[in-house]
């Protein structure tokens, strides 16, 4: 289980402008995260439909490592985080951030 403060950290450093988490937000250059894995309206790639994730704590480690290399053809512009830490940091950051 990773750190949620270290969590936040490593939002803030890797992917501030282009996500959102508040209930209600828009959409920004990707969705708004509140709920963690809905994003109802936003305009996913066919890449994301079709790759058929069921979004839980491991997809997300994987898809934060390398989302290209996760969902080929994504039109996300982060690169990712490689190190396993601070993904988990993240995650637990995101699985309490999302859901207040």
């Amino acid at each position: 289980m990773g750190n949620v403060e270290k969590g936040k950290k490593v939002f803030v450093r890797s992917m501030p402008s282009a996500i959102l988490w508040r209930k209600g937000g828009k959409h920004k250059t990707g969705p708004n995260l509140h709920g963690l894995f809905q994003a109802p309206g936003f305009s996913y790639t066919d890449a994301n439909k079709n790759k058929g994730i069921t979004w839980g704590e491991t997809t997300l480690m994987e898809y934060l490592e390398a989302p290209k290399k996760c969902i080929p053809g994504t039109k996300v512009i982060f690169a990712g985080i490689k190190k396993s830490a601070q993904r988990a940091d993240l995650t637990a950051y995101l699985k309490k951030a999302t859901n207040e």
